[in-house]
């Protein structure tokens, strides 16, 4: 699709701040995103026009715009729908996205199609880099300084499926994947049987628990079956991506005994796939007792700057400096060193020190140091603030708790 011409300043008699220049106040967050947002998003614009063909089909929505009401979805927690209508009737909207009154809404689904645009090009991150970028060129976040890290939990866009119900869903996928590409009189003759039973069927879940079990056996064997059959087939077929994920679910939820019987497994491997379609998403849990949260889905790593103290009733100068995404198992003592990564990619600098939530993580010694190892760090940040040393040389907290006591500064450890 190509570009349509895109101006950085509105007309003069249709735009909302040369008919109403004192609608809005100077504080006002829609008049501050006209000011200070938009000029930023519009100079990203170059990399918006690399997802784009120019003279290729007709003329494409604004892309600066779409990248912006992207923006307003996330702040102001609205669905593609009501976002359009708000592009069409909000005047804030109007003025922070440096539109003319006059200006019409578009279809819900054209945001469906720029955000599967950016993800195509690898520019997700787009927004993101560009407002951070501005951040540092205006000293709001310190090329180097403290930084706090912490893991959130990302849930899965699948439903959450039973062992029986994700078996039979993976086949059904290899089912009618090897089925684009075998003609009918080259199947086995059991291919019917397993068509029926697992594309023209449904599970009840009202059946019985023994007859559950027994049909997990049963799709076991069946797997099997087809898996053998497709084995001397090319590879194309038998390496297909459906039937390799059928494949991988085989080994993770069954086993083969020594007299060649198929059984489930009665653990599965940490990492087993969920649900098909989307084999990544893996569940995992967080936390112990009533605070406990289990989930199917990813985990993020959040790091945010440590701004100065502000006064009482003001808001914390804090921006989010990275969002790194791992797979839902893995360890948060691996999400530190993604993190900085992270960040050097955007020429970000490194940090100064980084926080585990409430707590320091596990920080690797500059290099040259006493000990040459990794410094362990278990403490509340709060508490080393209001630590007291003993004569022993422990520290000892103002709940009481000993904590362990690392050469250097006590509580904190550079990166």
């Amino acid at each position: 699709m190509s570009l349509p011409r895109f101006a950085t300043q509105g007309s003069l008699f249709g735009s909302l701040t040369s008919v109403a220049p004192d609608l809005f106040s100077d504080a006002d967050r829609y008049k501050l995103f006209a000011q200070k947002l938009w000029p930023v998003l519009a100079a990203a614009r170059p990399k918006l026009e690399a997802c784009y063909t120019e003279g290729n089909g007709r003329t494409a929505l604004e892309p600066v715009l779409m990248l912006g009401v992207v923006i307003f979805q996330f702040l102001e927690r609205v669905p593609d729908r009501q976002a359009a209508d708000l592009v069409k009737y909000h005047l804030g909207w109007k003025l922070a996205l440096n539109l003319e009154l006059g200006a019409q809404g578009f279809h819900p689904t054209s945001l469906v199609t720029f955000r599967q645009r950016l993800l195509e090009h690898q520019q997700g991150r787009l927004a993101f880099d560009a407002v951070l970028g501005a951040l540092q060129e205006k000293g709001l976040v310190p090329k180097r300084g403290t930084q706090r890290l912490d893991s959130t939990h990302v849930l899965g866009l699948v439903a959450r499926l039973s062992k029986l119900e994700s078996v039979r869903e993976t086949m059904r996928l290899a089912l009618e994947e090897a089925a684009e590409s075998v003609p009918e009189p080259e199947r086995p003759e059991f291919w019917a049987q397993l068509w029926e039973r697992y594309v023209e069927s449904k599970l009840d879940y009202k059946t019985a628990e023994t007859v559950l079990k027994e049909k997990q056996r049963q799709a076991g064997a069946d797997v099997w079956q087809l898996l053998r059959w497709l084995e001397p087939l090319p590879i194309e077929i038998r390496e297909g991506k459906q039937v390799a994920l059928l494949r991988r679910v085989f080994g993770e939820y069954y086993t083969i005994t020594e007299s060649q019987e198929v059984t489930p497994v009665k653990e599965h491997p940490a990492g087993a796939v969920q649900n098909p379609h989307d084999p990544e998403a893996q569940w995992s849990a967080k936390g112990h007792g009533t605070a406990r949260k289990d989930w199917v889905g990813y985990k993020v790593q959040v790091a945010e700057n440590v701004g100065p103290a502000v006064a009482k009733g003001e808001p914390p100068r804090n921006f989010i400096t990275s969002l790194v995404t791992q797979s839902a198992i893995e360890s948060d003592t691996a999400g530190m060193p993604a993190s900085l990564a992270a960040q050097a990619a955007m020429g970000a600098g490194s940090a100064g020190r980084v926080i585990r939530g409430r707590r320091l993580c596990l920080c690797q010694r500059p290099a040259g140091s006493q000990g040459g190892r990794p410094g362990i760090v278990g403490t509340r940040a709060r508490e080393r603030r209001q630590s007291r040393r003993l004569p022993n040389g422990s520290i000892r907290g103002r709940r009481g708790s000993p904590i362990r006591d690392l050469p250097g500064r006590p509580g904190e450890h550079a990166v």
